[in-house]
């Protein structure tokens, strides 16, 4: 796999549908477009799915904190929800 490609913004647009092939099958691991010399844009392949899934995987744990005293099966509503009386709208 070859690094990085740089190309214009025009030579990208002439090219595009090529260049997404190419970079789909990662023969570069980026592409940066380029006007006038500088970047304005980094073309790089979607990541591999199983990769992305690992990432999610458990990357809040720790963030909440659930207090002692709040008991998470208790019921929330006093009262019967409206929609089981037939009532879709209020």
């Amino acid at each position: 796999m070859i690094e990085d490609l740089i190309l214009g913004a025009s030579e990208f647009k002439a090219k595009c549908l090529d260049i997404l092939d190419r970079v789909g099958r990662r023969e570069w691991q980026r592409v940066i477009i380029t006007k006038r010399g500088v970047a304005v844009a980094v073309l790089v392949p979607p990541g591999v799915e199983a990769d992305r899934v690992k990432g999610l995987h458990g990357f809040l744990r720790g963030s909440v904190v659930i207090p002692p005293e709040c008991d998470l099966t208790a019921p929330t509503a006093g009262d019967a929800f409206v929609a089981k009386r037939g009532v879709i709208h209020r």
